[in-house]
Parts: structure tokens; C-alpha cells; sequence
């Protein structure tokens, strides 16, 4: 079984047709054949039915379509590896990150790299905690950076390690009526409405957490709006809905405008009393066994630094 023949059979189980394989190929349909033909004989097994002038992947196609992507997509990042051993000249390093990190911490360690190695590609995508932990659990990232908790299923696969960190803020608008205040006790957070962030969000994950922490269930709060962007989230609290725990990094001009205000907790519960604050890391996601590209430790020595 080479190479060559499993780039062919994947073409044919793609398209159903010899034709077309050969033509996305560039080799002559009868050498498609020929190079189906040999497999089949070689395994003693039929990869396609052959209805009338249509082709039908068998049960046995299937299998080998499934094994023969992952063989190649090995082959891919071989050769990626080998590529990159040219000084770091060329390649294409892929992360993951959550959407604060991602929007605002992140753009700057990129443009540090990309003046380091201005010829490596970054292809960065964005997206809640729970699907950046999955993609680099899955290998579509080299390296995944979230806010939040990294969820059980994923856990053992991936190693982590805080590379940075910022606060969760209480914010209002100009309308509300604790705008005025500049604190408010921990037992009145259940007496205004709150606009909060999706369940796989990194920051609503730390945000219940804390409450939990502070002897207050999620439920107990009046949550009246819940959105997958923190960026519509700020605007709603903005206009005047609600409250909500937004990252420090988010806020910063806002604060600075007095568009919105930023309120200290206070734990009245003992005394004396005490000012209390949301903190969490940033972490840097990988896989544990997954080959690692030099792009990648590239990277991941500059976050470090």
C-alpha cells in the first residue's frame, strides 16, 4: 500500500467517480483504476460497488477511507516538521483562543512573533473556552489559550499552563441605579437584573465559580439576557439592562469615558468586612502526546518570556 494509491482511493471515495478523481489528480482515469484495482486484489476485499456507469463506497471503503485520512494528515505534519527545520523560515502555526484573550491580550504577543518571524503564517481562530479546548484536544490547534476551566472530558488529553490573567469586573450603565455607588455588598447582587455570557464561556464559567465560592448559587441571580459575545454584552450593559462580570481588559476605555462604572464587592457576611475580587489565569493549552512543530515552541517560549 503506498501513499499514492491511498491519495487516489480518497479522491474516488470523495467525488464517486473515476473521472473526476483523475482530473482533480491529473493522471489518466485508466492508471485511477489501476491503482483501486491493485488495493482491492491486494486485500481481497471490494472497496466500491459498481452499479451501471455509479460507484458506491462498501463498508470496507469506508474503513479505509477513515484510516487512510489519518495517515496522510500524519504525512501532513511530517512534512510541515520538516519544512520548518529550514531555521524557521516558512510554516504555518495554528491556535485556538478564546474570545477576550483572543480580542485583546493576544494581537500583541502575535505581532511580537510575526516581527520575530515575519515569513511563518499565524492562522489564529476564535471562539468560546469549551470549543478551544476541543479543537486543540482534536489537533485542529498547536496550541489553545482560554480563560476558563478546561472541561473533564478534554482534561487528560491536553497540558496546561497560565501564561497571563486578568480580573472579572461588576460594571453598570450610565441608567442603572448603582451607577452612582462605587460599592456594593455581596448580598445585593441578587436584587438587579444581570446580562451574562453563554454556558462554554470562559467568563461566565469563572464568574459562577466565584459566586459558588462566595455561597451564592447562579440561580439565585435574575439573569434576563444571555449572549455569545462579550462585545454585545458590554454594549446591552452599556445602554443601561443589568449588570454584568466582564474582563478588565474589555472595559478599559469604557471605564475611562464613564460609560460605564465599575463597582467593588464588599463581603458583609463577617467582620470586618472586606473588598473581594474575581481573578483567573490565562492558560496555554496542547496536547500531550501530539507531535509539537518548532513554530509552536517557538511560540511558546515567547509567551513564557
Amino acid at each position: 500500500m503506498t501513499l499514492e494509491q491511498l491519495r487516489i482511493f480518497l479522491a474516488v471515495a470523495e467525488h464517486l467517480h473515476f473521472t473526476r478523481a483523475a482530473e482533480e489528480l491529473y493522471i489518466t482515469q485508466p492508471a485511477v483504476s489501476a491503482a483501486i484495482q491493485n488495493l482491492e486484489e491486494q486485500y481481497g476485499v471490494k472497496l466500491f460497488h459498481r452499479i451501471g456507469r455509479h460507484i458506491e463506497i462498501t463498508e470496507a471503503g469506508k474503513l479505509l477511507q477513515v484510516e487512510a485520512q489519518k495517515i496522510l494528515d500524519q504525512v501532513t505534519l511530517t512534512e510541515r516538521g520538516l519544512r520548518e527545520l529550514n531555521n524557521l523560515q516558512r510554516g504555518e502555526l495554528k491556535l485556538g483562543s478564546s474570545l477576550t484573550i483572543g480580542n485583546y491580550w493576544l494581537p500583541q504577543k502575535i505581532s511580537q512573533f510575526k516581527r520575530q518571524y515575519p515569513h511563518i503564517s499565524v492562522d489564529c481562530t476564535l471562539a468560546n473556552t469549551e470549543a478551544i479546548c476541543t479543537g486543540t484536544a482534536t489537533g485542529q490547534f498547536d496550541l489553545g489559550l482560554v480563560e476558563g476551566v478546561v472541561q473533564p472530558a478534554v482534561k487528560n488529553s491536553l497540558e496546561e499552563e497560565v501564561v497571563g490573567g486578568d480580573r472579572l469586573l461588576i460594571v453598570v450603565g450610565q441608567s442603572h441605579p448603582w451607577f452612582e455607588r462605587k460599592e456594593i455588598l455581596l448580598t445585593e447582587l441578587s436584587i438587579t437584573d444581570w446580562v451574562m455570557r453563554e454556558s462554554g464561556s470562559g467568563t461566565q464559567q469563572r464568574f459562577e465559580e466565584t459566586l459558588q465560592d462566595w455561597g451564592i448559587q447562579p440561580a439565585e441571580l435574575d439573569i434576563i439576557l444571555v449572549l455569545n459575545s462579550g462585545e454585545m454584552v458590554k454594549a446591552v450593559v452599556e445602554s443601561g439592562v443589568g449588570a454584568t462580570a466582564i474582563s478588565e481588559l474589555m472595559v478599559e476605555k469604557e471605564l475611562q469615558l464613564d460609560t460605564l462604572r465599575s463597582l467593588k464587592i464588599i463581603d458583609n457576611r463577617k467582620k470586618p468586612s472586606a473588598i473581594v475580587e474575581i481573578v483567573r489565569p490565562f492558560l496555554k493549552l496542547k496536547h500531550r502526546q501530539r507531535f509539537q512543530t518548532r513554530l509552536s515552541q517557538a511560540f511558546e517560549q515567547m509567551l513564557m518570556a
